[in-house]
């Protein structure tokens, strides 16, 4: 009875995470990210070691249950099996986005196209060098800032010769000033593994 009740509450999660709105997707929400792929390799091995690494010490006994649970049903069938698995892909993902700060919007198909920074980071850890991402982010940065320099330079040219011309330059300023101290932030400050989003919304908002 515990386990026809399980099954039905997972294929319920699943219809309703199939229904979630679309939003930023990030590679740790596919299936063919690294989440899963080590959810995979847990379940293969009926071992949870390997995907304790993607959640919080705190959420640690969730995942520990949701295992559990899993390996039970995968027991009674392929269908089931094929079931179980993806609510604890599911589960697994739902859980570690929490522990980044990050809203959950489902788990994304095989294809799913990626942002290009997320897939230069992931290049450059299989290829196990940075140089080719060093020399793109640093490019990229370089154009940044100088396309927001040379905007409040020309800008500031006419910045006293009306009211609408000082608030275009001003509106330059404040872009270009932000911009560069959302770079600060980012290169000088800490590495949280669980905080990259608040560091993104910093950038954005600026």
């Amino acid at each position: 009875m515990k386990r026809t009740l399980f099954l039905y509450v997972i294929f319920l999660c699943s219809g309703i995470i199939a229904l979630a709105p679309q939003g930023v997707w990030a590679h740790c929400d596919t299936i063919e990210g690294p989440v899963v792929a080590d959810a995979k390799k847990a379940l293969d091995k009926n071992d949870v070691t390997p995907v304790l690494k993607w959640v919080t010490r705190e959420h640690e006994d969730e995942i520990r249950a949701a295992f559990k649970k899993t390996m039970e049903v995968r027991a009674q069938g392929a269908a089931a099996k094929e079931l179980a698995d993806m609510y604890f892909f599911e589960t697994l993902v739902r859980i570690h986005r929490a522990g980044e700060g990050e809203p959950y919007t489902g788990l994304k198909p095989a294809g799913t196209k990626l942002d290009p920074g997320v897939a230069e980071a992931e290049a450059a850890i299989e290829s196990g060098s940075a140089d080719a991402l060093v020399k793109n982010v640093t490019e990229t940065v370089e154009k940044g800032l100088r396309e927001r320099f040379n905007k409040v330079i020309e800008k500031r040219k006419n910045a006293d010769k009306n009211i609408r011309l000082g608030r275009e330059y001003v509106e330059a300023y404040v872009e270009f000033v932000h911009y560069v101290e959302g770079l600060h932030a980012m290169a000088k400050g800490p590495v949280h593994p669980h905080g990259a989003g608040e560091h993104k919304r910093h950038l954005e908002k600026h």
